[in-house]
């Protein structure tokens, strides 16, 4: 199998951060946007670097599952819902990842009027989302930094 091949695609911490902000970019003016909605769990950091960089002071959170560790749920589960009552005027949705749009499907019904985006794409998704970076094949698994830790590795012919 190829470098190119392998299903697995590692996510550095500078990566994201110039990702977060491209995506940041995109969403100027910033006097548009009322706050932030981050999807817990995958998109608290992306929303942080959101808010810092438009400058945005109210950050809600929405807590739902559609994941078991690797493999996604037709049902979406809310654990939480964001304490913003209204349909979402104003607010960014942001998530780290839209894979199959399960949950941003689910999102819309709840924040019709928000502008939902995110970092990666992959093609199931895409379309629910109204602005993203960076686009991935559909059967790669994203390794998110804050799921990783740096460690030693022997080199392969020893040492």
């Amino acid at each position: 199998m190829s470098w190119n091949e392998k299903q697995d695609y590692f996510v550095s911490w500078d990566e994201l951060q110039r990702a977060a902000r491209e995506l940041a970019r995109l969403q100027l003016p910033a006097t548009q946007w009322r706050g932030i909605i981050a999807v817990s769990r995958g998109g608290l950091v992306p929303a942080a670097i959101l808010a810092r960089e438009l400058n945005l002071k109210q950050v809600e959170t929405i807590c739902v599952s559609s994941y078991d560790h690797q493999d996604q749920r037709e049902q979406v589960e809310l654990i939480k819902d964001a304490a913003v009552s209204e349909d979402g005027e104003g607010f960014l949705v942001v998530d780290d990842l839209v894979d199959s749009g399960n949950t941003f499907r689910y999102l819309r019904t709840r924040f019709p009027k928000a502008k939902f985006v995110t970092i990666y794409a992959k093609p199931k998704g895409a379309a629910l989302v109204d602005n993203y970076v960076i686009d991935v094949a559909q059967e790669r698994w994203i390794h998110f930094p804050w799921d990783m830790i740096a460690q030693y590795e022997t080199p392969m012919a020893g040492e």
